[in-house]
């Protein structure tokens, strides 16, 4: 087996790893099947902007709990902007973490909310080295003249 034939199994198997633990799910796999030749690194550009807006989205809402009053309906906006771009990158296990996190802002429970930002934090960065690792796995397929592999 050459080195491309082995990245490539290795890149379907991380794939699968990342499906089967909830990192990622079909939304991840429509989101692939955008990318062509015309736009080689759609889903790395896509994923580079969910990053900067969930950063942006983190900011804010750690900046709230900061506050003598908290803003739930403004944490709450934050969490929902933040689960539905999670959504949208197919990224499942950080949408349902979103998902308990406005709960906890209906309850406008701080302890619950602060719990749940950390979860967020934490779920977001492990997803982002997740990525990462996935991306430089492709990079590698590339830079050796193979093709990264086609999801069904």
């Amino acid at each position: 087996m050459d080195a491309i034939s082995q990245w490539q199994k290795q890149w379907f198997d991380y794939i699968h790893y990342l499906r089967q633990e909830g990192f990622l799910d079909d939304q991840f796999v429509q989101l692939k099947k955008l990318q062509d030749e015309n736009s080689p690194d759609f889903v790395v550009e896509v994923v580079s902007l969910f990053f900067e807006d969930s950063q942006k989205l983190l900011t804010n809402m750690a900046n709230a709990f900061e506050q003598k009053v908290v803003d739930f309906k403004q944490v709450d906006a934050n969490v929902h902007q933040l689960k539905g771009s999670s959504a949208s990158i197919g990224a499942m296990r950080l949408k349902n973490v979103c998902v308990n996190f406005r709960n906890y802002c209906e309850a406008q429970n701080v302890e619950g909310c602060l719990r749940c930002l950390q979860h967020v934090q934490q779920e977001c960065s492990v997803l982002k080295s997740k990525l990462e690792k996935l991306f430089m796995l492709e990079q590698q397929i590339v830079a050796a003249g193979g093709k990264i592999p086609v999801l069904e």
